[in-house]
Parts: structure tokens; C-alpha cells; sequence
């Protein structure tokens, strides 16, 4: 790592930030901040989602995935998700995008605030903050590896704290001045930033690896796409535990999470809303692929070497990093590692503002905000949650596995709540006499139950036979339910729940009528 690595990298922090700030240009209401006038083309939109909800645990923990995945369980099934992915698009972009784009909505959750009242509304927006928190969180922590083991090359050893703080802090200026408008621009640029990056490394990795790599990793099940083998019930990318479970977590993850449906809402335009959710879910196939195939030929360039035992490595997920630092030529190292810093960058900070404000914020003091006041609450909780986020990721840092892929752990904590989101949207659609008091009723005890779920019912890895409860950590033979059904599971949980208690009604909620009409988008 040289000199002119440095520079790029420090030209990229700065420009990033300042090219958000001339795109966003100055906002002058809450409604601009927010969803940005509806002055978005569909494809920037598209782009803007898949940086969002991949960003850096895409780059830096995909490629392990496929690196440290044994002979048997093959190194590309982690695809089969994104089947899924595209699949629960579909669906969304069909049923809940109609309602939040040609309705008009600031946010998601303003849907549910008219179909059952402000109470779950509240509810299910505090839920998404808690959610995306810990999620960013993640995200925010990852992008810090990388960082480290540069630093740690010039034989600097910055905490994890510092270098989150710094990142914080750049990803909160454009955020700030630009509103959600630069948030989308800079996030397509940033993504096609970091794949390119991806694609240098192929190049590169490609003329290091010996002859007869192709066909070793064929051999070792390394391009194996789909799992037929493994439990449904316990492997994570069993082809129906991937396929299913990956449609239903893409329904929760872009029909009820803000981060997602704010971007498409940027568009105004309903049909453009669903050009881009849906060509969205080719893009992040294509792109998982992309850095799946890096980690094949990592694992190629290693020999398959233990990245912790035998590579003196801190966790699995600095392999990519540590590869990027220690072997690519100068100049493109810098290059890549900037766009590894691109997706810390995807901001979500504007999603967590506009719930924030709209959802909770004007309920708590029961009147509608003017659109001066929206501006400035959605600036002042933007830095409010910049500190949360970067207070969040310091802690992860203290805290963080060396084992699991931090992609894989992310994706576990939405487990906890996507599913009672998702399935709170879709019981106010299919039961009609289900009132507020259902709902929330059913939030609750799908939290709960999913969480006890989660932490505490363990399978047997082998036969997924049930073990019972035990919450000491999984190992061994003593796993827990796959992450994909999480999500599903607690849809289930959601509409039993709340479909019986709707059985103590006789007619129809008055609001349901209303809410659950598809309005027609006359820009469509």
C-alpha cells in the first residue's frame, strides 16, 4: 500500500460528500428532503437500492462465503437467495408499491396509520429504527475492516472507534444538505464505483492463479448453484429454504422497510417504482454473483487456507480486505478500496429521519409539522442518528464473531422483526375486520415469539430433527433455524394471531375499505 493508494482514497471521502451536497442542490421543504419532488429517473432509483441493501457486506463478506464454504454445501449456493430476492420483488412491486407511490406517502408505515391508526404506525416505524440501527450498524462496522488493514499496513493501529467516527461523520454531510435526492445519486455512483472495483480484482487474481484452479474448484463443488442436500429446516441455502424464505425476506426487506421504499418513492412514479425495484432484483443476482466468483478464485489463490488459523487473520470477513491491501499493484488497490468505502456511504440516515419525523415525531406531539419545520426535524434527526449509528458500530467492533460472515449476521437480526412487519401490511390487505388493537396485538407477540425462536429452539444439524430449547450459543451438531425462515415464520405467526383475534368482529373496519384500494397512478 503506497502513497498514491492514500491519496485516491482521501480524494474519494472528500469528493463523495461534496459531489452529494451540488447533485442534492438546496432543499427547501420537508417533502423535497424526504422523497426528493419525485425527480428521479428509475434506473438511478434501481441502482440507489441495490447499494443500499448490499453495500459493503456485499463486498467484503460475500466473497468469504464462497471462500469458506465446504466441499459439500458449494460455494455458489448463497445465488439461490437471490432467486428468492427476485421472486418477493415481483410480488411487492404488484401489491404494496401501488399503495405507497401513487398513494402519495411520505413513508411506508404511513399506510398502516391509515388502514389501522397512528398506534401501529408508531409501532412499526419505532420497530424499523430499532431494525436498520442495528443493521447499519453492521454495515457501518464493516466498511471499517478494510480501513484497518490499510492503516495497519503503514503500521498504524487505529480502533475500530476512530475509523467509524470518521466514516460517520463523511456520510452524514451530503446526507444533511442534500436530502434523499443526493442519497440516491450518490449511492448509484458509489455501486457502480465498488463493482468496478470488483471487476479490477478479477482481472488481476486472474493472472495469478495456476493452471488447473478452474478445475480444481469444479471439483471441490465451488460452482455448485443450487443445494438439493442440505436440511430445509437448518441449511441456510437449501434450494426451497433460499427460494422461499429469500422471496418473503425481499417482500419485508422492500415492501415494509423505509431504507428501501424511500428510494422508490423518489420516483413519483409508479410504474418507474416498479421498473427499478424489479430490475433491482437482476442487478444484486448479478452482482452477488460477481463477488462470489471473487471468493472462488481467493480461495484458489490462498489454496484454501484457514483465513484466522493459518492466514493470521483477525475474522474471516478481512480476507478480501487483506487480499486487496497485500497484492493488488498501487493505484488499484486505492481505487478498489475507495469503492469498498463507497458503500459504507449508502446512507440510511434519511430513511431513519423521515420515519422518524412523520411516523412518530407528529404523533407524539399530535399535529401535522409544515413543511419548514419537516425540513429541519428531518436535518436534526439525521445528526441525532448518525450518532446512534456510529455509537451502534463501535460496540459491534468490541462484540463482533470472528466466525459467521457478517452478511450472514446481518441478515439475522432482521429476522427478529420482518416478519411482523411485513405480515402487519399484509394482514390490514387480507382481513378486513381486523382493527388496530389485532394488529398490535399480533406485532408484539410475533416479536416475542420470534425472538425466542431465534435464540433459543436449536435443530440437529444433520437430521434437523427439533432439540429442544437451549440459548447457549449454536456449535457443533446444535443449530438453530435457518435465517431465510425467519422471516416467513413470523408472517405466519402475524396473520394467525391477528386473523383470530379479528374473528371477535362482525363487519368490516371502517378504514379498511379506504386503505387497502389500490389508487391509480395516473403517471403509470
Amino acid at each position: 500500500m503506497r502513497a498514491v493508494d492514500l491519496a485516491i482514497i482521501a480524494i474519494f471521502l472528500v469528493g463523495m460528500p461534496v459531489l452529494g451536497i451540488v447533485i442534492g442542490g438546496r432543499q427547501k421543504s420537508g417533502n423535497d428532503y424526504f422523497v426528493g419532488e419525485g425527480k428521479i429517473s428509475w434506473w438511478v432509483a434501481c441502482l440507489s437500492v441495490v447499494s443500499a441493501e448490499t453495500s459493503t457486506l456485499t463486498v467484503l463478506s460475500v466473497p468469504t462465503v464462497a471462500y469458506i464454504a465446504t466441499p459439500g454445501a458449494g460455494g455458489m449456493t448463497y445465488l439461490s437467495l437471490a432467486i428468492g430476492y427476485i421472486l418477493g420483488r415481483i410480488v411487492v412491486s404488484f401489491v404494496l408499491l401501488p399503495r405507497y407511490v401513487a398513494g402519495n406517502l411520505v413513508t411506508a408505515y404511513a399506510f398502516l396509520g391509515k388502514r389501522f391508526g397512528s398506534g401501529l404506525q408508531g409501532t412499526a416505524s419505532v420497530t424499523f429504527l430499532l431494525t436498520r440501527t442495528a443493521a447499519d450498524g453492521i454495515r457501518l462496522f464493516a466498511t471499517a475492516i478494510p480501513v484497518k488493514v490499510v492503516l495497519g499496513a503503514y503500521g498504524l493501529n487505529v480502533s475500530y472507534w476512530a475509523i467509524v467516527i470518521a466514516l460517520g461523520i463523511a456520510m452524514v454531510i451530503y446526507s444533511f444538505f442534500g436530502g434523499v435526492r443526493a442519497v440516491v445519486w450518490v449511492d448509484a455512483i458509489q455501486m457502480l464505483w465498488y463493482v468496478l472495483g470488483g471487476i479490477v480484482v478479477i482481472w488481476v487474481l486472474a493472472a495469478n492463479l495456476p493452471d488447473g484452479w478452474f478445475s480444481k474448484a469444479v471439483d471441490a463443488n465451488k460452482f455448485q448453484l443450487l443445494d438439493f442436500s442440505s436440511n430445509p429446516l437448518t441449511g441456510q441455502y437449501a434450494i426451497i429454504t433460499a427460494v422461499i424464505g429469500g422471496a418473503v425476506l425481499s417482500m419485508a426487506s422492500h415492501g415494509s422497510d423505509q431504507l428501501i421504499v424511500q428510494r422508490l418513492q423518489a420516483t413519483n412514479d409508479l410504474r418507474a417504482a416498479q421498473k427499478a425495484l424489479i430490475a433491482s432484483g437482476v442487478v444484486v443476482f448479478l452482482q452477488f454473483a460477481l463477488f462470489l466468483f471473487i471468493g472462488v478464485m481467493l480461495w484458489a489463490f490462498y489454496n484454501g487456507l484457514d483465513p484466522v488459523k493459518q492466514l493470521g487473520l483477525n475474522t474471516n470477513d478481512e480476507l478480501f480486505a487483506n487480499y486487496i491491501v497485500t497484492e493488488l499493484p498501487s493505484g488499484l488497490s486505492g481505487f478498489v478500496i475507495a469503492g469498498i468505502l463507497a458503500a459504507a456511504l449508502s446512507s440510511s440516515l434519511g430513511a431513519l429521519a423521515s420515519s422518524t419525523v412523520t411516523d412518530v415525531y407528529e404523533r407524539v406531539i399530535g399535529r401535522q409539522l409544515s413543511d419548514e419545520e419537516r425540513l429541519r426535524q428531518g436535518r436534526l434527526w439525521t445528526i441525532i442518528w448518525a450518532g446512534i449509528l456510529i455509537v451502534f458500530a463501535g460496540f459491534f467492533a468490541s462484540f463482533t464473531s470472528t466466525s459467521d460472515p457478517i452478511v450472514v449476521q446481518a441478515l439475522g437480526i432482521t429476522g427478529y422483526t420482518y416478519g411482523a412487519l411485513l405480515g402487519a401490511f399484509l394482514l390490514g390487505l387480507l382481513f378486513k375486520k381486523a382493527r388496530q388493537p389485532d394488529a398490535i396485538a399480533a406485532f408484539v407477540v410475533t416479536v416475542l415469539v420470534m425472538a425466542f425462536v431465534i435464540l433459543g429452539v436449536k435443530f440437529d444439524k444433520a437430521s434437523g430433527a427439533l432439540l429442544g430449547v437451549d440459548f447457549s450459543k449454536a456449535g457443533g451438531n446444535n443449530v438453530a433455524l435457518a435465517f431465510p425462515w425467519y422471516t416467513l415464520a413470523g408472517v405466519i405467526i402475524t396473520l394467525v394471531v391477528g386473523g383470530l383475534l379479528s374473528l371477535r368482529h362482525s363487519t368490516p373496519d371502517p378504514k379498511a375499505t379506504e386503505a387497502t384500494s389500490a389508487p391509480v397512478d395516473e403517471a403509470a
